[in-house]
């Protein structure tokens, strides 16, 4: 005797199915953009290293000048934060055919392992690549204490 079981799918099941959540890489695999043709926000992409007295990071910003980089450390959270702006231009005969170039603002933040000196940090920015040393904070390492 075969044995027959009845199934009815659940909202879940349901709704996990998404027949074009692959939509758009089907035009990027062609090298098209869909239907948006506003760019992305540069992503800030970080190295994070730590040697016994310092953490370095090197921060990849393209596209975004000097005094447009912001850098704000507190305790051992480190926020970096850029600005870029669309300058537009326009010529006598010319039309805009694309734009791709973006104009907003974006940030990354993250956490180290302790406490950075924000007296004795330093930031360098050149050629789209942003490197900071951070100083660890004297006294806020680790300490063992003896059980009794």
């Amino acid at each position: 005797m075969a044995n027959i079981v009845r199934r009815s799918p659940t909202m879940g099941d349901i709704s996990r199915y998404d027949p074009f959540a692959n939509f758009e890489d089907l035009f990027r695999s062609f090298g098209m953009r869909p239907f948006s043709m506003e760019a992305e926000a540069p992503m800030i992409k970080v190295d994070i290293t730590e040697s016994d007295n310092a953490y370095k990071v090197r921060a990849e910003i393209p596209g975004v000048k000097k005094e447009d980089v912001k850098v704000q450390v507190e305790g051992n959270r480190v926020t970096i934060s850029c600005e870029t702006k669309q300058e537009t231009e326009e010529k006598e005969g010319e039309r805009v055919i694309s734009r791709e170039c973006h104009q907003g603002s974006s940030y990354r933040s993250f956490m180290l392992g302790s406490e950075v000196d924000e007296t004795k940090a330093e930031a360098k920015y050149e050629n789209g690549m942003l490197e900071l040393t951070l100083p660890r904070k004297e006294g806020t390492g680790a300490r063992r204490i003896e059980v009794k």
